[in-house]
């Protein structure tokens, strides 16, 4: 995995300065969300391990994507082809979006509830972390019923677990020390 991510970020971050640039950030995601979906395709993940020419690669990929791509976005599939990287396609466009989240200073947190959280508790959640991060909070809510009562909210390297059972643990961890 670390490995996909080293050899893909150098693509990653080429094609988000450029749709930077040219103020087309949502053209470009799109784009890199379709040709991932492309690459992720069952048929097309085995043509991609097969002996071919690059430039018979990207035709063929260029051909299977139609009007998704714009000249650019042909551009970006001919290099990775010539590089023999198409297969790291998808993780390109995860760290695209990731690019694309951090320069709207955004960021998802997935909420993790016993119970479904109502409007009005969605709302300051969101007001905490917002001046906590600094940034806008874009809330993913889910229930766990297992959790008991609390809720784990994960947002970028942040965890808070403030479960009845992430309690407990650290209270026994506590008194086990």
């Amino acid at each position: 995995m670390s490995e996909l991510t080293t050899v893909a970020r150098p693509y990653a971050r080429a094609a988000f300065e450029f749709a930077v640039s040219n103020n087309n950030i949502e053209a470009w995601s799109a784009m890199l969300f379709f040709a991932s979906e492309v690459a992720q395709d069952a048929t097309m993940a085995n043509v991609l391990t097969r002996d071919k020419a690059p430039q018979e690669l990207a035709e063929l990929f260029i051909n299977v994507c139609g009007d998704q791509l714009d000249e650019n976005g042909q551009n970006l599939i001919k290099v990775l082809a010539e590089n023999g990287r198409l297969s790291v396609l998808p993780r390109v466009a995860q760290l695209f979006a990731d690019l694309e989240t951090e320069y709207k200073k955004e960021v998802d947190a997935d909420v993790v509830s016993a119970y479904a959280l109502s409007k009005e508790q969605q709302k300051e959640l969101s007001v905490s972390l917002e001046k906590r991060l600094a940034r806008k909070v874009n809330l993913n809510c889910s229930i766990d019923k297992s959790l008991i009562a609390g809720m784990v909210v994960t947002a970028g390297d942040l965890v808070i677990d403030s479960t009845a059972s992430g309690q407990l643990t650290r209270l026994s961890h506590i008194l086990q020390s």
